[in-house]
């Protein structure tokens, strides 16, 4: 992958929801479709790179109205769930945009170079660092606020109660933004951060239009 382009937090088409983060990217790498970066309706949607066989038919259930309706995707391009919000987005035929934390040379996790490839094509795959730099453990944290900052609300589809989607959670609502999430079953570890989350006071999730309604304005 060899082509890539630049934006600045000075130029005008800079994700507006990004710059109003405490801790916005001051450079952004962009591979592929540039108009998807202020795309609207937006919805990040993250959790555990380890789903449980439910996860993609609960998260096609909800996910696949608003990506019909026109509703862009926003996940972390890792394993899991962040790939089934990914191919969603493709199989249905809408936008998605996927945050790396490394450089566009050195996609990680590898199993998803392809999906790096076929979103690079025809979606978006953004990074705020170099093309040449590895993945290190800190760019991920650091990618998760991002993640967050691109979208109006992020959805936790299945997260442990130690999860690394927590740290997007703790991000999305520094950044002032609505956390959703999916319940689950007491005797499944995937879903103690999420049903914890929401007896802290995210919204919980059972259809598509428990999003909508409760959609920040």
């Amino acid at each position: 992958m060899k082509e890539f382009s630049v934006i600045t937090i000075f130029d005008d088409d800079y994700p507006i929801l990004l710059k109003n983060i405490p801790d916005p990217p001051y450079v952004l790498y962009l591979a592929g479709n540039r108009k998807l970066l202020n795309h609207t309706p937006s919805i990040s949607v993250v959790g555990t790179r380890k789903p449980t066989k439910s996860a993609y038919p609960s998260m096609e259930q909800v996910i696949a109205p608003l990506i019909e309706s026109g509703w862009r995707v926003v996940s972390g391009l890792a394993a899991g769930v962040d790939r089934f919000a990914h191919l969603l987005a493709l199989r249905y035929h809408g936008t998605t945009v996927g945050v790396i934390g490394s450089g566009f040379y050195h996609m990680y996790p590898k199993q998803n170079i392809s999906l790096f490839q076929q979103m690079a094509a025809s979606q978006l795959v953004i990074s705020e660092y170099a093309p040449d730099v590895r993945p290190q453990k800190y760019h991920f944290p650091e990618r998760n606020r991002i993640v967050s900052g691109l979208s109006a609300a992020t959805l936790v589809v299945e997260a442990k109660a130690r999860s690394g989607s927590l740290i997007t959670v703790d991000q999305a609502l520094e950044q002032g933004r609505e956390v959703f999430a999916f319940p689950g079953s007491l005797l499944n570890e995937n879903s103690e951060g999420c049903n914890r989350m929401i007896q802290e006071g995210a919204k919980l999730v059972l259809n598509t239009h428990d999003i909508l309604e409760s959609w920040p304005k």
